[in-house]
């Protein structure tokens, strides 16, 4: 062997190891700096820049729920509106909250990236915020106050300014929603062990964060507004929402970042045209001549490789290399040939759905918190002495359960879960989500049980508000495990580029919960109120058998459980490579 050879061996086996030694320095999953270069795990992302994000999502949903909450009280009592008109104009609001996201999801993961959507958007609800302040604040922004029992109509000009600034916040929140908690998660280094678990652990403080927003939400910011007034009590949410905003850029330079892939629409549809085309052609037997990329990245930008699965057949047709193409070598027709990983990722959205559709009737038991609970808490003895509690503030007995399970979640219950399990996260999202539906059943029959007791009461308004504790602590936790569980779940088996789509996504069934507690109020309704009846949920409860309603979504709940635990366990994960 010469010198030369030996050299040259020598050479290639330094800079193999100087490599291998990088690697170890750097994230694994592609992640990139603000200026787009290779991150330095100890410099940036983890824990550090977290500490960014979830301050700015407690100074976020404080200016959020600042408005949402009290709303319904705003547009009665200041713009004159009926209960039924309040309550519809604060209905669809909500539901344009949560479909929204949408938008901005897409933005993100085809073009924008994360970071700028939250930074664009953050200042489009900054503007609504902003708005909403003003017109409460001028006088000629709102009607003129009550004179006895004459109430003033708001025009049609001060509408305008008003949803103006309600719907700008809606869309501001589209753009945040889907992205600050997959933003927060691509902090950790999906292909480090030790990172994968702490992003566990951001999951569980990121729900923390939103309570805590909600919470100050919910007391403070709606004294100020019941006590002080309505101007201030929106100003200080916008100013919050500066905040905010401060907050979420001066992380930049600690951030990492996640590239766009291109519009995930489009690599969906041409997967469905590439297989319908090609649908003649056989799936090989040997499933490595499936088309792939031959490089170490996947041919999506910002995305790694995903490893071929037998499920879905047909779509594998897509990836399948036709006699011209291998004669001409030319693999550059996406809507006739799409690589394995293009494929997988339509798979993966198809494998998740019934999951997703699992999660609709939690959220319509969820729902029952802001409707069927405060008209029962409406009805029971509200007084500490000379002081009337409102009803609609025992959900703080639900925020405080959040902010009691989260760190006994994540500092006790999972480290004693690993033991057994020997899962480093303590349970699989699935098994997380699970429980808290089990949990939320619990909540139904206790909110049945205490409207049993309630009507059973010699005097039916004497039973103390206090008993429903149970059911909102229990609500709580509930919303730990499911909704921390679910958001995670999306997050882990979304394909890496479509992780704010396949986030907004799973928002969708906080919607598609409320139309259908919605349907099913209305269909009881119509039944039990047949023949004359007073119902189930007459305006007089003392009339009626609400318990029967709550042991109703009970039953449901039940049926889902058991749909969801045959999806959960016939479920496959994603494999990246």
């Amino acid at each position: 062997m010469t010198s030369t050879t030996l050299d040259d061996q020598l050479l290639l086996l330094e800079d193999a190891l100087l490599q291998e030694e990088n690697c170890k320095l750097t994230t694994g999953d592609g992640a990139q700096d603000f200026q787009g270069r290779p991150v330095f795990k100890s410099k940036t992302g983890n824990w550090r820049a977290c500490f960014f994000i979830l301050g700015n999502e407690v100074c976020e949903r404080l200016a959020f729920y600042g408005v949402n909450t009290n709303l319904v009280s705003y547009l009665t009592r200041k713009l004159h509106e009926g209960n039924v008109s309040a309550a519809r104009m604060v209905s669809i609001w909500s539901g344009t909250c949560y479909i929204t996201p949408l938008i901005g999801a897409f933005l993100a993961d085809a073009y924008w990236g994360k970071y700028w959507t939250i930074a664009v958007f953050s200042i489009i609800h900054f503007l609504g915020m902003s708005t909403l302040t003003l017109s409460a604040s001028v006088p000629t922004f709102k009607p003129a106050e009550c004179e006895g029992s004459i109430c003033p109509s708001a025009t049609p000009s001060q509408y305008a300014i008003l949803f103006t600034g309600l719907y700008l916040v809606s869309l501001g929140m589209g753009g945040i929603k889907p992205c600050i908690s997959s933003f927060g998660a691509d902090q950790f280094d999906d292909t480090d062990p030790y990172e994968r678990v702490e992003k566990a652990s951001f999951f569980n403080w990121f729900y923390f964060s939103i309570s805590i927003g909600c919470l100050l939400a919910s007391t403070l910011i709606v004294w100020i507004q019941e006590n002080v007034g309505w101007g201030i009590g929106f100003g200080i949410p916008a100013l919050f929402m500066v905040v905010s905003i401060v907050f979420f850029f001066c992380g930049t330079p600690l951030y990492r970042f996640q590239r766009p892939g291109g519009s995930p629409l489009t690599r969906i549809c041409q997967v469905v045209v590439a297989s319908m085309v090609k649908f003649k052609l056989e799936v090989p037997q040997d499933t490595s001549l499936l088309y792939e990329t031959s490089d170490i990245h996947s041919a999506i930008e910002g995305s790694r490789k995903l490893e071929h699965t037998e499920e879905m057949k047909f779509l594998d047709k897509a990836a399948v290399l036709s006699a011209t193409e291998m004669k001409t070598e030319d693999f550059s027709n996406s809507w006739r040939l799409c690589t394995v990983t293009q494929v997988e990722e339509l798979k993966v959205l198809i494998r998740m759905i019934p999951i997703w559709a699992t999660a609709i009737i939690f959220s319509s038991v969820y729902e029952q918190m802001s409707t069927t609970f405060i008209e029962q808490g409406m009805v029971m003895d509200r007084r500490i002495g000379s002081f009337t509690i409102p009803a609609a503030s025992l959900s703080t007995f639900s925020i405080i359960s959040i902010i009691f399970w989260v760190p006994f979640y994540d500092k006790i219950l999972v480290p004693i879960a690993r033991k057994f399990s020997g899962k480093p996260k303590g349970f699989t999202e699935l098994q997380r989500m699970g429980i808290g539906q089990v949990i939320s059943i619990l909540c139904m029959l206790a909110a049945g049980m205490v409207e049993i007791r309630r009507l059973a009461a010699p005097q039916r308004s004497s039973s103390s508000i206090f008993w429903q504790i149970p059911q909102y602590f229990l609500m709580g936790a509930a919303e730990i495990f499911f909704y921390i569980g679910k958001m995670e779940f999306f997050y882990d088996e979304s394909p890496d580029a479509m992780r704010s789509l396949c986030t907004a996504f799973s928002l969708l069934t906080s919607s598609l919960g409320s139309y259908l507690n919605s349907l099913v109020l209305t269909i009881v309704t119509a039944i039990t109120t047949a023949g004359g009846r007073p119902g189930w949920i007459p305006d007089n409860l003392d009339n009626g058998q609400l318990y029967n309603y709550f042991f109703l979504w009970a039953v449901l709940s039940l049926l889902n459980l058991l749909v969801y635990i045959l999806c959960a366990m016939r479920y496959k994960q994603k494999k990246a490579s």
